[in-house]
């Protein structure tokens, strides 16, 4: 009897040993031991789009993601090259239970369905070669994070209710083509022109200031916005200068109102205000738009420094907290045509997410039942100094990028939007 017992006692020690505790969640951390941050999202992405959920776990190992384990989220997660870890259902509670803490600044916010996203860009309509080099085109094709694209035409149209996310990077909604030779070919001008006269335009200008409405109305109808570059300032200009002729001859043939400046009106725009426009150095030119760029009148700038990103309460500024999930907070700056926010151009209803030492980098705020995110510069790991600004990164090179985490961030914010927001 006594040997039988020893020799059962023996067989369970194995069985334990060989058989590992159930594991009922995958952990996707997102700190220093994840093998690539940015594939990470496209996994989380992908367990949305099929119907599953995922915890993103706010100031937890640098904003990691928690979903219900299955072999499909475990090959995914091989396949990608993204590390995960599997944990059992009490371990899952042990955290949720620690990021409910009061003393802790963590929390859980639950991301039940992905978001449709889609891209603004000439490339729907022609080569726009400038186009390659769109951080956020980069970041999704490389996270694996379907999305669509849409130009002017979609947009008059009345397309984008259809969507839950827009994108807009280096475009010129004030109808000046860039402002520069470097932006945009001859083939890019006549296909706007095309469009413009195809909706009775008689101008571009006219048109990209109906396509603007049409995005504002967009975020005000509960649909999210993000810009970065150009996209940013010259939406906004040209929403304060509706009615306005702030073109000049080297453009559409006519000149610039000489009241022009005067008669903008700031109420009109998402996060700028208290602005001067640029003078016109003709399409040959290298000019900036106006003084909300912090680099204005030095066309591509070359920053120096770093940018930090603001410590939000996971618990209280939800919102925030999530678009600034990330394993740094202090993030290397880059340039772009427009590439900060001169502080004193920001409105005081932005909510202000990161900054440099002379200028606002990243912004948040509402328009209506939306929302909308305002990134400052071209792309995350571009080249400085503007060399070479025609040549896509290749993010095999940057898996850790926390600037491109920012981008993604936001690509997943809609998914929780359904959350009591506090901010």
């Amino acid at each position: 009897m006594k040997q039988h017992l020893t020799f059962l006692l023996i067989l369970l020690a194995i069985l334990c040993q060989a058989t590992p505790i159930l594991a009922n969640f995958v952990l996707i951390p997102m700190d220093d031991q994840q093998s690539n941050h940015l594939k990470a999202y496209g996994i989380a992405y992908k367990v949305l789009k099929d119907d599953a959920e995922v915890e993103w776990l706010l100031n937890y190992r640098g904003g990691s993601f928690m979903t219900k384990q299955t072999a499909a989220v475990e090959t995914e997660c091989r396949v990608r090259g993204v590390s995960f870890e599997t944990i059992s259902d009490s371990n899952a509670e042990s955290i949720r239970r620690q990021l409910s803490n009061p003393d802790v600044n963590m929390d859980v916010v639950k991301l039940q369905k992905a978001a449709k996203i889609v891209v603004y860009s000439p490339v729907k309509v022609g080569p726009a070669e400038f186009e390659n080099t769109d951080a956020v085109l980069l970041v999704l094709t490389y996270a694996e994070i379907p999305y669509e694209l849409v130009y002017d035409e979609e947009i008059l149209k009345g397309d984008l209710p259809k969507y839950d996310w827009l994108h807009l990077h280096h475009e010129d909604f004030t109808g000046q083509f860039g402002r520069n030779m470097h932006r945009q070919s001859v083939a890019d001008i006549k296909a706007q022109e095309d469009i413009a006269h195809k909706y009775g335009f008689q101008k571009v200008s006219q048109m990209k200031l109906a396509v603007a409405k049409g995005i504002k109305e967009f975020c005000a109808g509960g649909g999210y916005l993000f810009a970065m570059c150009s996209a940013a300032e010259t939406l906004d200009i040209a929403l304060a200068a509706e009615g306005v002729d702030i073109v000049g001859s080297s453009y559409d043939g006519d000149g610039i109102d000489p009241n022009a400046q005067e008669k903008l009106d700031f109420t009109r725009t998402f996060a700028f205000g208290n602005f001067n426009l640029e003078s016109d150095n003709g399409y040959r030119g290298f000019s900036t738009f106006s003084d909300i760029n912090s680099s204005a009148g030095r066309g591509y700038d070359q920053p120096g420094g770093f940018f930090e990103l603001f410590n939000f309460s996971a618990k209280w500024d939800v919102i925030p907290a999530m678009l600034t999930q990330n394993h740094e907070n202090v993030i290397r700056e880059f340039f772009g045509q427009t590439t900060a926010f001169r502080k004193g151009a920001v409105k005081a209803s932005s909510l202000v997410m990161g900054e440099g030492k002379s200028s606002h980098r990243y912004i948040y705020g509402e328009s209506g039942r939306g929302q909308w995110t305002f990134y400052g510069g071209h792309d995350p790991e571009g080249l400085r100094g503007g060399g070479g600004f025609r040549n896509p990164t290749d993010l095999n090179l940057h898996p850790h990028s926390p600037g491109y985490r920012l981008i993604l961030n936001n690509v997943l914010f809609p998914s929780a939007r359904k959350k009591k927001r506090k901010t």
